[in-house]
């Protein structure tokens, strides 16, 4: 029983062991609500928007779906650096984040989702409804894609590592 105590010991994880592992808690929130959590939500809708617009123009022919889209194209793209530049400052500033190969691949899914988001609003800006079909509309589909992807590791961070949460409200309700 010794030898396999022994040997669980030296299975260790030397990084889950540092005690920066565990502050994963968000350092850009406000009232304890992290900021990247509250803007993330914009983009996604609006990509999804994006695309169901695109899908609308397709089926009805209706310019007023072209337009749509290329606005919410934009604001997907415009509100995307928002989420970006708040998730990359929490990834740089927070030790336990920043250790978790996890929080780096979701980084990379985003940055780029961000960029498939800025060619998809930019390839529209210049004849919206002539550049729509087939390239906006693939750009969307691919858009939609790496927004599920890139959310699942997100929620993935969240709930299995607890990473950009705040222990402050739930002690407060402990009576901590």
């Amino acid at each position: 029983m010794s030898k396999g105590l022994r040997e669980e010991e030296r299975l260790i994880d030397p990084i889950s062991a540092n005690p920066s592992f565990n502050r994963a808690e968000s350092k850009i929130a406000v009232a304890g609500h992290p900021i990247h959590a509250m803007f993330v939500s914009f983009p996604i809708a609006l990509t999804m928007c994006t695309l169901g617009a695109d899908l609308f123009y397709w089926w009805t022919g209706d310019v007023f779906w072209a337009r749509a889209a290329l606005w919410a194209a934009g604001m997907a793209f415009l509100m995307g650096l928002l989420a970006g530049a708040s998730g990359t400052v929490e990834l740089l500033m927070v030790p336990g984040i920043r250790a978790r190969a996890a929080s780096w691949t979701h980084f990379i899914i985003a940055m780029t989702l961000l960029a498939i988001l800025g060619a998809n609003w930019g390839f529209r800006l210049y004849g919206y409804e002539q550049t729509l079909l087939p390239y906006g509309i693939l750009l969307s589909v691919f858009a939609a894609g790496f927004t599920g992807f890139a959310g699942w590791h997100g929620g993935k961070l969240v709930f299995d590592y607890q990473v950009g949460t705040s222990s402050t409200k739930s002690d407060s309700l402990r009576g901590d």
